[in-house]
């Protein structure tokens, strides 16, 4: 895959030059309100550090996706039989990064092995053949009660498949020939190497941004791979920098194996800089806070450059620039809208204001934690994967229908299970994820494993759980995209990820210290 940049326009040197000058001045400008308060800094630190662990998917999860991956190929065999033309289902996106929680997304990817590597594009026509033919075969396992969901969205800008699997409530989405999503997943992994602070910098941020639904492109906000990018392009520019421009690890090649040797040269890159995590997450929300006014002026972040640079796109200024480190012509934030970035800078005010009064001492440690992400500042379990069978290998040909699910349960047996929200979206045009409604119990509660937790609430933008059509017993409905959606109004009010009210500031006077 060559680098691509000369199909944009920009503005003059001169005029971009000054831009540049804009967004460091206006950084400074912001950083000067931080006064360091040492111990609040030790706590922080503490706090973020516990958020990550939380987080992080057991083993066991790490398996049961390998093992989603290699029934997929054992279908892929099936369907094509075990020969040359066969094709190879492949993961890409948050599993492959490591990035992914307990509720992201499988995204995969059916590659051909006799591609015709001339051919730039493989023909959408034939994408949306090898997609039917995958959901034919899902439609049979649907009745067996093996996976739910199946639902081939074959009008969007990259034709997908997305099936759940009835056994841990996994949602993979299935594409074909996306090995540009593996590709910049593969680099991003490698990146990731050089210094540990990106990696788990990219997670909470991503936590963050899930935490105040503002990761979502079919909504219009951020997609995962743009809040990848922009955390990268912070830790380029920070005094020393902790990674190096992606130019400079891409000039011998963008293959694994070009990318892998040269990563190797930028081990401890960033060993001189001594910041935090706590730092560097307050740094980059306040880079962002920073800039807010200058996106519209063309202000592009690029993590090629790994500095502020200018740019118009074909679709003109866009709301957000973040550019593609492989692709130079495309804009990974593309999807954000005039609105929607808008809700996201209300997000960033009001993180910055939560933890201006954290240094203050005007808030305590499980406050800010819950207006960072949500959640308590207790650690604790994932809930258990329900007892209904998931999908084995050698099972394509020998699964049995099962009984329909009675009161949510299949045989009325084991636990239902809510349909994750995704960790990561590489498409702009995922359709909108819909969660069940309990099946038994108090309203809006689930059950795992016997224990009564709160089930996940939709977002403001995604419009609330809907209500399941006859015959569902509660478990996940599949619709068609839906059009628009609520976006922040009425004073600026939102729900958070529990249901609460939570008031989001537009921009008001902080101070760190």
């Amino acid at each position: 895959m060559a680098l691509r940049e000369k199909v944009f326009t920009g503005p003059h040197e001169d005029d971009w030059q000054v831009l540049k000058k804009k967004a460091e001045k206006f950084e400074l400008k912001e950083l000067e309100r931080i006064i360091p308060n040492r111990g609040k800094l030790l706590v922080l630190e503490k706090l973020l550090n516990e958020a990550y662990l939380i987080r992080r998917p057991k083993p066991s999860e790490y398996e049961h996706r390998k093992q989603l991956i290699r029934v997929f190929n054992e279908i892929a065999r099936e369907l094509y039989g075990n020969s040359s033309g066969c094709p190879v289902v492949e993961e890409f996106g948050s599993f492959s990064m490591d990035l992914f929680t307990t509720g992201s997304d499988l995204d995969l990817s059916v590659n051909f092995k006799n591609k015709n590597s001339s051919q730039s594009v493989f023909p959408r026509d034939q994408k949306i053949k090898a997609l039917r033919k995958f959901a034919r075969k899902f439609y049979a396992l649907q009745t067996g009660g093996h996976v739910r969901g199946v639902q081939p969205v074959l009008s969007a800008k990259v034709p997908i498949l997305k099936v759940i699997d009835a056994g841990s409530g996994v949602e993979c989405d299935l594409s074909v020939e996306n090995r540009d999503g593996i590709s910049k997943s593969a680099i991003i992994r490698l990146i990731t190497s050089i210094d540990e602070r990106f990696q788990k910098l990219s997670f909470l941020m991503k936590a963050w941004a899930k935490a105040h639904d503002i990761n979502s492109s079919k909504d219009r906000t951020l997609n995962s791979l743009s809040i990848i990018l922009l955390v990268a392009f912070h830790l380029q520019n920070r005094d020393p920098p902790i990674l190096p421009p992606f130019s400079e690890i891409l000039k011998d090649g963008e293959d694994v194996a070009s990318v892998q040797k040269s990563v190797r040269k930028f081990r401890n890159y960033g060993s001189k800089n001594t910041e935090t995590l706590g730092q560097l997450l307050v740094s980059f929300l306040l880079k962002l806070a920073s800039v807010e006014k200058l996106w519209p002026k063309g202000l592009c972040a690029s993590t090629y450059l790994g500095q502020w640079t200018s740019k118009t796109w074909a679709t003109k200024i866009a709301s957000m620039s973040v550019e593609d480190f492989t692709d130079r012509t495309q804009n990974v934030a593309r999807a954000v809208g005039k609105s929607e970035v808008e809700k996201i800078y209300a997000c960033i005010h009001f993180s910055i204001q939560r933890l201006s009064l954290f240094m203050n001492g005007e808030i305590q440690e499980s406050v800010l934690n819950e207006s960072l992400f949500g959640i308590t500042n207790t650690l604790h379990h994932h809930p258990p994967l329900t007892t209904t069978t998931p999908m084995q290998p050698r099972a394509a040909q020998s699964w049995q229908p099962r009984p329909q699910p009675v009161g949510g349960h299949w045989g009325g047996t084991g636990t239902p299970h809510q349909a994750m929200g995704s960790g990561q979206e590489w498409s702009d045009h995922h359709p909108p994820k819909r969660m069940r409604v309990a099946a038994d119990g108090a309203p809006g509660w689930s059950t795992w494993g016997g224990h009564h937790q709160p089930a996940k609430r939709m977002g403001a933008a995604d419009g609330g759980a809907p209500t399941p059509p006859p015959g569902t017993q509660g478990w996940a409905t599949w619709g068609p995209p839906a059009v628009g959606g609520h976006g922040w109004g009425g004073g600026g009010a939102d729900e958070d990820h529990r249901g609460r009210t939570v008031q989001h500031p537009n921009g008001p006077p902080y101070r760190l210290g």
